[in-house]
This record gives C-alpha cells, sequence and structure tokens, in this order.
C-alpha cells in the first residue's frame, strides 16, 4: 500500500530570531533564471544592491558581500585586521559572543573576555542577562598601557538573549580611554530590525547576516568597513585569501566579484531592499520595537521573567523566557511544535533547557505575533505552568492601543 507524508495543514509558524520567515515576492525574485556573472545585467544588479546595502549599514563606506553564512564573515572581519598572536577585547554578553571568542582562539590571536561576574536570583549568569557594560571596556582600555589591544569585539543584537547593547556607549568608551583599537560589531541578528548607524557610531567592521532582518534564506554575509579598517588590512599578517576585502572591494567597483557569487540570493537581496528601503529605515525600526513591546506585555502578563533583566536594552528582534524553576523549556518547545506547528527558539549553551525565545522580527504582522503568543499560552497550560493572566488578551490589546503609523496613515 502506498505510504503517504503527513503534512499539517495552514502555514508552519516559523517564529525563531532566525532564519526567519522569507517573503512570497523574495522567493519568486530568487526563482528567476540566473544569468552569467560576467555579464552586463549581473553589474547593474551588483551595484545596485552594493548601493542598497550602504544605506541598510548607515555607510558611506563599502560592504563586502560573501556567499556565506554570518560565522564566515566572523572569520572575514578578525582574517583581515588581525596578525597571530594580536591582543583581542571581547565582551561575553551571551552564545554568541561566547562563539566568536573561540574563533578568535583558533585563528591564533589572543582574545580576553570581559563580562559581569557571578549569578543573579534567577541562577543564571549575569552578563547573559545584560548589556554590554562600556564602562569595564573603558576602564581594561586604560589599563592597556602599551596599546597592546588591536580591537575591542561586541554583539550588537545577542540572538541568545535578546539583548540590544549601545553600540555608541562603546565608541564612546574607546574614545575616551584614547584607545586606537578598532571597534568590531556583530549585528547579524540586529542589521534591518533594530537601529543601526555604522558611520554614526563610529564602527570599524559591521558583521552581518541575510537570514534575520534581511528576510532572506541563509546563506550571503557582510562586512561594513571604515576608512581605518581599510586601512589595517593592510598590514595585517592573518592568512586570507577567499575572505580579502581587497580584491573584492576593487573588483565591486564595476558590480562583479573576484569569485562565483550566489547570483539567485543576490536577487533576493534586491528585493529585499526594495521593501525595506521603500517603506523606510526609521519605519522599519519603530515596526520592530512596537512588536517587541507586544510580545514583552504577553509575557508580563503571565508572570513569566524575559532573559534581558534591563528594560532599556529589550531586544526589538527576540524575547526569551525564563521557564519557572522544573519546567524544560525544551521539552515544551517541542510539545509546541507537535501540537500546534510553531517552532520557537530554543535556548543555547548556559541557556540550554531553561529559557526559549520568540522572535518577532521580518516578515510578520500584529497577527502573526498573536497567534504566536496563543501557541505559547495553550503549551504553557499543558505543560502545567501556572500562569498569573491572559498574554493573549495582553498582547491584543497592546497591538488595538498602540496602531502601526503605517496603519493610521492608510486610515486617513
Amino acid at each position: 500500500m502506498l505510504q503517504l507524508d503527513f503534512h499539517p495543514t495552514g502555514r508552519h509558524f516559523l517564529q525563531i530570531p532566525g532564519p526567519s520567515p522569507v517573503p512570497d515576492r523574495i522567493l519568486r525574485a530568487m526563482s528567476l533564471p540566473t544569468i552569467d556573472h560576467r555579464g552586463p545585467e549581473f553589474a547593474a544588479l551588483g551595484l545596485k544592491v552594493l548601493a542598497g546595502i550602504r544605506q541598510v549599514f548607515q555607510t558611506r563606506h563599502p560592504v563586502v558581500i560573501y556567499p556565506a553564512s554570518g560565522t564566515g564573515a566572523w572569520e572575514a572581519a578578525l582574517a583581515n585586521v588581525m596578525s597571530p598572536g594580536d591582543a583581542v577585547l571581547m565582551y561575553e554578553t551571551g552564545h554568541f559572543a561566547t562563539l566568536w571568542q573561540k574563533m578568535a582562539l583558533r585563528l591564533g590571536l589572543a582574545p580576553e573576555f570581559l563580562s559581569l561576574p557571578g549569578v543573579d536570583e534567577t541562577g543564571l549568569p549575569r552578563s547573559w542577562r545584560h548589556g554590554v557594560q562600556a564602562d569595564l571596556i573603558e576602564a581594561r582600555l586604560r589599563d592597556d598601557a602599551e596599546k597592546k589591544i588591536r580591537a575591542v569585539c561586541v554583539v550588537h543584537n545577542e540572538t541568545s538573549t535578546g539583548v540590544t547593547s549601545d553600540i555608541a556607549a562603546v565608541r564612546r568608551a574607546i574614545d575616551a580611554a584614547g584607545h586606537p583599537a578598532l571597534l568590531m560589531v556583530d549585528s547579524i541578528s540586529g542589521l534591518a530590525s533594530a537601529d543601526y548607524r555604522h558611520d554614526e557610531w563610529g564602527v570599524d567592521v559591521t558583521i552581518s547576516g541575510s537570514q534575520k532582518g534581511l528576510m532572506l534564506p541563509p546563506g550571503i554575509s557582510f562586512n561594513a568597513l571604515s576608512p581605518k579598517a581599510m586601512e589595517r588590512s593592510k598590514t595585517a599578517k592573518l592568512p586570507k585569501a577567499f575572505w580579502a576585502w581587497d580584491e573584492i572591494v576593487e573588483m565591486n567597483q564595476g558590480g562583479y566579484w573576484p569569485y562565483t557569487p550566489n547570483t539567485n540570493l543576490l536577487y533576493g537581496l534586491s528585493e529585499s531592499l526594495d521593501m525595506l528601503l521603500g517603506e523606510g529605515l526609521s519605519q522599519v525600526f519603530a515596526r520592530h520595537q512596537r512588536w517587541g513591546a507586544g510580545v514583552r506585555a504577553a509575557v508580563k502578563a503571565w508572570g513569566l521573567p524575559t532573559q534581558c533583566a534591563d528594560p532599556a536594552v529589550h531586544s526589538p528582534v527576540l524575547t526569551g523566557v525564563i521557564t519557572p524553576e522544573g519546567v524544560d523549556a525544551d521539552a515544551l518547545r517541542r510539545l509546541i511544535h507537535e501540537r500546534f506547528d510553531l517552532s520557537l527558539g530554543t535556548g543555547l549553551g548556559k541557556l540550554k533547557g531553561r529559557m526559549f525565545r520568540m522572535g518577532h522580527l521580518g516578515d510578520s504582522n500584529d497577527l502573526t505575533l498573536v497567534a504566536m503568543v496563543a501557541g505559547v499560552e495553550m503549551g504553557l497550560k499543558l505543560t502545567g505552568v501556572k500562569l498569573a493572566g491572559s498574554g493573549v488578551q495582553a498582547a491584543m490589546e497592546h497591538f488595538a492601543s498602540h496602531a502601526a503609523p503605517a496603519t493610521l496613515k492608510k486610515a486617513a
């Protein structure tokens, strides 16, 4: 007898903090026929996406585009400006900051990892519940009398925790210390969702990826550069070939790459840029802030703590939720997936089993997020968690009473 695969009806709810749902119009753009990556039609595409992505990073300087994940862009950033044994000051805000630090070790660098010590009342690391503490960076740089530290590396939006750090404050700390270290920032999950200003904030290298706020599948990553970083790259001694900025930046002037680029993902990037820049970055950022506030209203109504302990740095991209003592967050996630076809982010590293992550970014809307909240609320109840109130009602009230500016404009 013929065995048929069973697929649930309706769309799967992909509410992890990346990869985020890909809009249909981007999927359609990616389905166009592949073209000659050395022909004039491709050059026009290349020049368009290179100009558009600079607007998203808010920079006048080159943005290098790689056919790679964000991990590749991490390595590219370090390889282009560092030499073997260089000291790097890194700050622990969560799992992805930790992975970047491990990469620095594997590349033969000497990373120093700053963090807030100890655990708090939840039993979780304090450093994983707060943003980058710029005063600690300033103090360490002031102690570096010989200026051996070559770069400061921080994560803008820590995907594992739901904390967004103040990057402008880190730049002020470096300047206050009078230190020449480069400022290198991972904004893989922050770009195109949370306000980010590469030039204005004095960032030397920004790392990002395609699968978050840009609403694309994984497979494109970026290094946004400063003139200081480009100058440093001329004398850096870490081995690099594929990742080297110089050849890429030179060929990008004509809209081409020194290797075969991922043509159809660039079609998707072109469509994504049309969507984001057409909406306006300020509107995109406001939309994500509003969504984050609505989801946090639901978590507060449940009576559960968010992973981010500082309201000033709540992420507009995702919300991490700490489960009650004795409740396995991964078992809860599995139940929600099986019963309601809803995917939530897992707790990573030191947070495994203690929390889950609710993504509210990219191609979403109010009803998408109310449905996500409903799925989580049903899962919590089925798991036996006693809730203080209805998160669904709180989210609905928030979105109803805080209309999106675009909605108000249409109504008028």
